[in-house]
């Protein structure tokens, strides 16, 4: 019998440029979006509730959606989902703007408008992040660089966004942000339909070889990979067995919390109050961004020789509690800046190191899955926070609001330390997990 050998494709670095630029173009809009959107609330209602409440509309269906579409995601391929829900965000993110010009969005309507963004948003991320290790398998990037680019492309559109965001709503009004957010979501759609090469992001079919370049043999059937909820059950209970990243979804669930309720109704409220206008916002964000940017690249070029648990709970020491207390201080404009840039660099080091944990502990035929579960755990509570701030707002005023949340904030990520599980954050240095090798030749993402 004779051997015939298959040369591996040639490198190329398009896929990975193609998918890094869809994620930037779409979270540069939705940073845009969230500095028009709540502003537009305040403006037209002058309620800090109500605009915790449109934040409540937008991100409920977000992770509810997410945390169902894992499955789907694995069946169907990433990329089809990718551009699909960015088209339908898009029609539904520029519906606001032309309804309210013409008089036709009640507050009813806006919720709605809202909640087919966020249903949207949720499948469309966890798609282009499931792309990223099949894009740096072709690109034969390191996962761990790979992840840092996606870190640095996350910080670098959370820099340009606000910035673009404050600067809009200044100058033209918040309806102009809106606008950008659904042409952001129409360009994201076209770059991974048309940009990305032919093959890429099809379905995951579990135990099947894969090339090296991760491209798939294509989907598989029923019998093959199961119906729906035998593959939810499957990553639920994968998920139920990792102590660490558990750890991981307690303590963002509850920071992600604090933070949604910051930008969506803290920030804003003191921006009002304080005099400084929606500049202020970009400004504050823009900085902090921009400053998560360096982090981010110093992140993905030593990565592998740093000590990760330290950096991790480091980074959430300065990007943390200080951002309440300054705020809550009265802060000069100056000092609040610092306060944000110091708070952003640490945060540059959270995600590359996160994401590579999830890469070496997540099986790739599992990672759609465990990903959309993961990410809608700790991002559950994100639809309450503003709520709970507008409603903490509008019971005892923003200052005390503020100071609480920096409390939780910091207990939060200090106390979490003391877990046992996190020990195994540095345990994984310098080898590659059981369930990577079991699948080493299928495309993940964590």
């Amino acid at each position: 019998m004779t051997t015939t050998v298959v040369d591996p494709p040639a490198r190329s670095f398009r896929p990975l440029a193609g998918v890094l630029t869809a994620m930037a173009v779409s979270t540069t809009g939705t940073r845009v979006s969230a500095i028009a959107l709540p502003w537009f609330v305040l403006a037209s209602t002058g309620s800090a509730t109500m605009t915790g409440l449109v934040a409540f509309a937008e991100m409920t269906p977000y992770v509810l959606v997410k945390a169902l579409t894992g499955p789907l995601v694995d069946r169907l391929g990433p990329r089809v989902v990718s551009w699909t829900t960015d088209a339908v965000s898009a029609v539904a993110a520029g519906l606001v703007p032309l309804l309210h010009a013409h008089g036709l969005l009640p507050f009813w309507l806006l919720l709605a408008m809202v909640a087919v963004i966020g249903a949207m948003r949720g499948p469309g991320d966890l798609a282009k992040s499931v792309m990223v290790p099949e894009a740096a398998d072709r690109a034969r990037v390191p996962m761990e660089r790979a992840t840092g680019l996606s870190g640095v492309t996350e910080r670098l559109a959370s820099t340009i966004g606000p910035a673009v965001g404050g600067g809009l709503v200044a100058l033209m009004g918040p309806l102009a942000g809106l606008a950008v957010n659904a042409a952001t979501f129409a360009l994201g759609s076209l770059v991974i339909a048309v940009a990305l090469p032919r093959g890429m992001g099809r379905p995951a079919v579990p135990g099947a070889a894969a090339s090296s370049s991760g491209s798939s043999s294509g989907s598989a059937g029923e019998g093959e990979q199961g119906g729906y909820w035998l593959m939810f059950r499957e990553g639920f209970a994968f998920l139920r067995s990792e102590p660490l990243l558990l750890a991981v979804i307690v303590m963002a669930g509850i920071t992600n919390l604090l933070d949604a309720g910051f930008t969506t109704v803290l920030v804003p409220v003191w921006a009002r109050e304080s005099g400084n206008g929606p500049a202020a916002i970009g400004l504050t964000a823009g900085v902090m961004g921009a400053t998560a940017v360096v982090g981010s690249l110093i992140a993905a070029a030593v990565a592998s020789r740093l000590p990760r648990r330290t950096v991790f709970f480091a980074g959430f020491l300065l990007c943390g509690a200080p951002r309440f207390l300054v705020l809550a201080l009265g802060a000069p404009m100056w000092v609040v800046v610092t306060v944000f840039a110091v708070g952003g660099f640490g945060s540059g080091f959270l995600n590359p190191i996160l994401g590579a944990v999830l890469f070496e502990r997540v099986p790739r035929h599992l990672l759609g899955r465990v990903h959309a579960l993961g990410d809608s755990l700790a991002w559950a509570g994100i639809p309450l926070g503003g709520l709970l701030a507008g409603g903490a707002v509008a019971l005892v005023g923003l200052i005390p609001s503020l100071l609480t949340a920096g409390l939780l904030y910091f207990a939060t990520t200090t106390l979490t330390a003391l877990r046992p599980e996190w020990r195994e954050m540095d345990r994984l240095r310098g080898h590659t997990s059981t369930a990577v090798v079991e699948q080493e030749a299928e495309p993940a993402r964590a």
